[in-house]
């Protein structure tokens, strides 16, 4: 009897990643294309068929996946497979699941992508065998997962894990969901191009400016760039940045008390100065007998960690765990 394969996606607003692997999450294939998200819905399900087709010819192998998991941002419905709203895609109300069902004529399995992140962790990557988990990406914004007590938690709408939109500045800048002062707006790879720009405007910031190339090209990778340099404008944003994040992480630790927290996304390349500053403001605000107790570590598995996720899910939904669909076996 043949092996039986899966597929996994990952669904952002600029990427569509889709591999084929087997039961154990060796990846037989992948492929990585746009979004092309103004194109409509339509457009980007037809998109994600293209690579469903693409790593399925790529294989060599003449298996029939038996289960397709896909990640998508934003709150989204597990049971009925329904995106309720993904702001990057232009999505409301989508039923993902029936779609790409229809689609492909394949059982299909829908979550949040950030959840999906902390399970492909859990599943194959550094989390392993942690029953308490926290997986936390920065990166545009900030998402994360928490896997509780070895499973995937979701929460009474599918909506737990909105770590990067905690108020921790009830003054602080304007954040994309309409509060003020949100962990994203203040943590993210966004809110670093922010502070960097808003430098140059007052007339500073030129080594960030130079690194960058112009003010229109100002990003977090140009402001880190400038940072590895020894520029100490861009070096002041990057600390700035991990105390915002040491701050939200503290109240997830008092909150949670997880064994490990992984930490994933573009934003978290900055390197040394983000990280010292975000773990003294952990030890200063977590209470220290949690704090005692939680490893901080990167993300092991980088970019594929919600594809792996998506993988995971996959595989436990095809067997027939639907009531425990985020319960995972360790290891």
């Amino acid at each position: 009897m043949p092996e039986p394969l899966f597929l996994g996606v990952d669904l952002g607003g600029t990427k569509i990643y889709t591999a084929l692997a087997n039961a154990r999450g060796k990846i037989l294939a992948e492929v990585k294309i746009p979004t092309e998200a103004g194109g409509g819905t339509q457009h980007v399900l037809r998109r994600i068929v293209q690579t469903v087709e693409q790593v399925s010819g790529q294989s060599g192998v003449n298996v029939r996946p038996a289960f397709l998991g896909i990640g998508a941002p934003g709150p989204t419905d597990s049971k009925k497979g329904i995106v309720h709203q993904a702001s990057n895609l232009g999505w409301r109300d989508v039923p993902l699941k029936e779609l790409l069902e229809e689609a492909l004529g394949l059982p299909v399995v829908v979550a949040n992508d950030a959840n999906l992140a902390a399970l492909g962790e859990h599943v194959f990557g550094a989390g392993q065998g942690v029953a308490d988990l926290v997986y936390v990406t920065v990166s545009t914004g900030i998402g994360s997962g928490f896997i509780l007590g070895g499973k995937l938690y979701s929460g009474a709408s599918f909506g737990a894990g909105e770590v990067g939109h905690m108020t921790v500045d009830p003054d602080g800048p304007l954040c994309n969901c309409g509060n003020r002062g949100c962990l994203e707006a203040v943590a993210s790879g966004s809110a670093m191009a922010r502070r960097a720009r808003e430098m140059v405007e007052k007339g500073r910031g030129q080594g960030i400016l130079q690194a960058a190339g112009g003010k229109d090209q100002i990003s977090a990778v140009s402001v880190s760039r400038a940072a590895a340099a020894g520029d100490r404008e861009a070096l002041a944003i990057l600390a700035e940045t991990g105390k915002w994040l040491g701050l939200g992480l503290a109240g997830v630790i008092n909150l949670l008390n997880p064994a490990l927290i992984l930490l994933g996304g573009g934003a978290m390349q900055a390197g040394k100065p983000l990280w010292d500053a975000m773990e003294e403001e952990i030890n200063k605000r977590a209470l220290q007998a949690l704090r005692r107790r939680v490893q901080l570590a990167p993300a092991g598995l980088g970019p594929r960690s919600g594809l792996m996720g998506a993988i995971a899910l996959a595989i436990q939904s095809s067997e027939g765990k639907e009531e425990t669909v985020f319960a995972f076996r360790e290891g």
